[in-house]
């Protein structure tokens, strides 16, 4: 990932002009670092096929990056769950003001579609990479997600309707990354069976981050943790131990159905997802 974060060095969002932090502000959550782990499960998809279009498909990861990275500053506003940290950082609402954290999360938002459409791609793939991250970072995905989320705080839904609300929130962009993969390796019958299997891995995800919400403290996890007692998490709705018992069934189901991938997109796809699979055990 070392050429993938001097990509990012190389690529970030510059606005010269004379606001005094603005500049400054667009960089500080990207160079933050988090997991990258959907730029990683892109290039695992991508290598597992063509490793020679792998220099291309730095600018699809880093769109899906930027539009994770505005979505986790949006979703950090006092409006939505107030935190204090993100990435080990002072979120910019609070290194900042408000107003300079709601422009920052539009401007990346908004400069991942400038990134992605200016890829090494024929015209064609470029338009499907769009599509696929839009429509699953956009209103009938991530955004869906974060609606459902805050409206309904205090107000309890029931398992399905949780698990919808994080397939969404979470589990899309996560199959929007995979999808994206094979659309760049151009192996058009593997989109479907990877994007549902993307689905599953976004909600192992998410009931993850959960219990870790619950597990770790901030300077382990790196984020406000605590933060969900209004929230309809998996464990609010099921008890820590219910979620443990949710999160290794669906960890089993995902390793079944990677042992069901050829062989070159498990040799890729495994290292990245054992470190993943079992990460709420890890406490």
């Amino acid at each position: 990932m070392q050429q993938f974060e001097a990509f990012i060095a190389r690529h970030k969002p510059v606005a010269p002009s004379f606001h005094p932090h603005y500049e400054d502000a667009l960089s500080i959550m990207l160079e933050a670092g988090g997991k990258r782990f959907r730029p990683a499960l892109l290039f695992a998809v991508v290598s597992a096929y063509n490793e020679l279009l792998i220099d291309g498909a730095y600018h699809a990861a880093y769109a899906i990056e930027l539009l994770h990275t505005y979505s986790l500053i949006h979703d950090d506003l006092p409006a939505m769950d107030d935190a204090d940290l993100r990435r080990g950082h002072e979120t910019l609402h609070k290194r900042y003001d408000e107003v300079t954290a709601v422009l920052v999360g539009d401007a990346l938002n908004t400069y991942a579609f400038e990134v992605l459409a200016n890829a090494p791609f024929s015209d064609a793939t470029r338009i499907k990479l769009i599509r696929s991250l839009a429509s699953n970072g956009g209103s009938g995905g991530m955004v869906l997600g974060q609606a459902i989320d805050c409206h309904f705080e205090n107000q309890p839904l029931t398992l399905e309707q949780i698990k919808t609300l994080h397939i969404n929130k979470t589990g899309k962009l996560i199959a929007a990354a995979l999808e994206m993969g094979a659309i760049i390796a151009g192996r058009n019958e593997l989109e479907k069976e990877i994007y549902d299997f993307g689905i599953k891995v976004g909600l192992l995800f998410q009931i993850q981050d959960d219990i870790l919400d619950v597990t770790q403290s901030d300077e382990e996890a790196g984020k406000t943790t605590n933060n969900d007692e209004a929230k309809n998490s998996f464990v609010t709705l099921l008890g820590l131990e219910k979620a443990m018992d949710e999160a290794n069934v669906l960890a089993s189901e995902i390793q079944e159905q990677l042992l069901s991938f050829d062989e070159s997109l498990q040799g890729t796809l495994s290292p990245i997802l054992k470190s993943y699979l079992h990460r709420h055990r890890q406490q």
